[in-house]
């Protein structure tokens, strides 16, 4: 399965701006969820294969403001490939997303390695683990580890 990322409109069958009830039908396809209340946020947890996906409704947890997906973790393959534009986000190299980002006019900020961002199209990435994997120089994991869509104001 692929999950096609969407910046800044949503990834896979998940819009930014549905509901609770919208985004839950959306990936119930994928299996089971759980929902979860902080105060005034939601989240939804849930997974497509092997790919940890949250759904975060951050606004009086009412509508969708971002998702967040997980690599699978050290050892396993990913049954679900994660797209940008063709990339498959956990298996191209980091710096080559990155390159590939500005080649499209995107501004890369990477003023915290571990958590590099493209504002206004809002992708954000993860770029941390403490489980053993291939290293850049500066010690940095290859790959990303998660890649966030948010709406274009997400990082303001």
């Amino acid at each position: 399965m692929d999950i096609v990322l969407d910046p800044p409109h949503g990834a896979g069958p998940v819009r930014l701006g549905m509901s609770l009830d919208e985004a839950v039908a959306a990936v119930s396809p994928w299996g089971p969820h759980e929902v979860e209340q902080d105060d005034d946020e939601r989240t939804i947890y849930t997974s497509c294969g092997n790919v940890r996906v949250n759904i975060l409704l951050e606004d009086s947890g009412k509508a969708v403001t971002a998702v967040e997906l997980w690599w699978p973790g050290e050892g396993r393959e990913a049954d679900a490939r994660v797209l940008l534009d063709g990339d498959d986000v956990f298996a191209t190299p980091a710096e080559d997303l990155f390159r590939r980002a500005a080649e499209r006019g995107w501004t890369v900020n990477t003023s915290e390695a571990e958590y590099p961002y493209i504002p206004g199209v809002s992708l954000g990435f993860t770029r941390q683990t403490s489980q053993e994997v291939p290293r850049t120089a500066q010690g940095l994991p290859i790959h990303v580890t998660s890649v966030l869509v948010a709406g274009e104001q997400y990082y303001n």
